[in-house]
């Protein structure tokens, strides 16, 4: 089942390790992956980055259904990958197993909550990985680590044998550094997917781009032109009429009230040590006011349509992924687990509101390190958006002194 794997950025999981081979052949043949420490993998511990969460449950009786249709494929799983805590950060640096590195910059952060995973997939380790997003935790690791990836369209990919974090967000996604490879996995994981063909418009979110420092914006702009170039208009537009920090306070609300939902009891019960950062959105989870949450799930529904009637059908949607690149390893912070996250949340929180897809991809550098753009669409739209990767993105640069696999 388990196998030492050559880890030398510290992505992999050594507590609860899990290989597996293929189980039958197709698009993936060849091709290996990792997991991250929230999929279920039969006969193992399922870690949810939290060493007291691994203790206190059973072994997994069945994999997670995305797990059992990539090794039907054709794909090697090599490991298990490190998780943020609980995957409430976004930061890439686990208190209780340390931050995975980021091959761009061993002093940088990887970024959370699918830290092992991209950095895995930054370093060469392995051709793909899975991660999850609710707030970011796939978009994130891929402009910090300057990957391909996809948070898809919330309910598409199936979720039986993922641990539950905030079921009202939580969307399985993966990171590749090929636009082919990626598109496979798309295949694969969007195995009903019918969307095709170029969008006709680009809209670019300016109150998203107001929301960075001049400097991010004006690195970004090339990528912007590039994307442009593959649709017939641009247009600009405002993605929030009362303003992105209001959607990410009624992001926060909803999104603290299901982590509780899902895991208050057990917090309650085990008393877990949780590191900087978990330890008070967890306090504040348990403390969501009913009120609050009434006029949040309210404000929800204007925000899905409003997203609904702006965004069109052949519509894409470019937005920065983070307001920076890479953080220095040992920033984790006051100022990095709390300004730097309502700023990057603001850019994040429109996907998850609204359900839609939402893929970075690495079209910029800035002070030789990635910098991720997005591109978001309506919801189901998730292979349109591979696609218009593939055209503009065909890999992913390598970090210097990384081979390519």
């Amino acid at each position: 089942m388990s196998a030492r794997v050559d880890d030398p950025v510290d992505a992999f999981c050594r507590d609860n390790p899990a290989a597996l081979a293929p189980t039958g052949d197709g698009v993936l043949d060849g091709l290996r992956f990792a997991a991250k420490d929230v999929f279920d993998i039969a006969g193992t511990r399922t870690g949810f980055g939290q060493p007291q969460w691994l203790a206190t449950h059973a072994p997994a009786q069945t994999h997670a259904d995305c797990i059992t249709r990539l090794l039907a494929a054709g794909a090697q799983l090599v490991g298990r990958t490190i998780s943020d805590e609980l995957c409430y950060s976004l930061t890439g640096d686990n208190s209780h197993y340390g931050a995975p590195k980021n091959s761009w910059g061993l002093d940088r952060l990887s970024g959370g909550s699918s830290s092992g995973s991209a950095a895995a997939v930054c370093a060469g380790l392995v051709d793909f990985a899975l991660g999850t997003d609710c707030g970011g935790s796939v978009r994130v690791p891929s402009s910090y680590c300057g990957l391909l990836g996809l948070r898809t369209t919330h309910g598409r990919v199936p979720t039986p044998g993922l641990l539950r974090f905030a079921r009202a967000f939580d969307c399985i996604g993966w990171f590749a550094r090929d636009a082919d490879i990626f598109a496979r996995v798309g295949r694969v994981l969007l195995p009903d997917a019918r969307e095709s063909g170029a969008f006709k418009r680009v809209l670019i979110a300016a109150d998203a781009f107001e929301a960075v420092e001049a400097d991010i914006a004006d690195a970004l702009t090339p990528a912007i032109d590039t994307i442009a170039a593959q649709a017939d208009e641009i247009q600009t537009i405002r993605l929030a009429d009362d303003g992105l920090a209001c959607w990410f306070e009624t992001f926060r609300i909803l999104q603290a009230a299901d982590v509780w939902d899902a895991l208050g009891d057990w917090v309650t019960q085990t008393r877990p040590t949780l590191g900087p950062g978990v330890r008070e959105r967890m306090a504040q989870a348990a403390r969501i006011d009913a009120g609050a949450l009434r006029k949040a799930r309210v404000h929800r529904a204007d925000i899905v349509a409003r997203l609904a009637n702006l965004i069109g059908e052949d519509d894409v949607v470019v937005l920065p992924t983070t307001p920076r690149p890479a953080p220095p390893r040992g920033e984790t912070d006051a100022s990095l687990e709390t300004t730097y996250r309502s700023q990057a949340m603001s850019l994040l929180c429109s996907a998850g509101l609204a359900g839609l897809p939402q893929m970075s991809l690495p079209l910029t550098m800035k002070d030789g390190l990635p910098l991720g753009l997005s591109i978001m669409t309506r919801r189901n739209g998730d292979m349109r958006l591979i696609e218009l990767a593939g055209r503009v993105c065909p890999q992913a640069p390598i970090p210097p002194g990384r081979a390519p696999l």
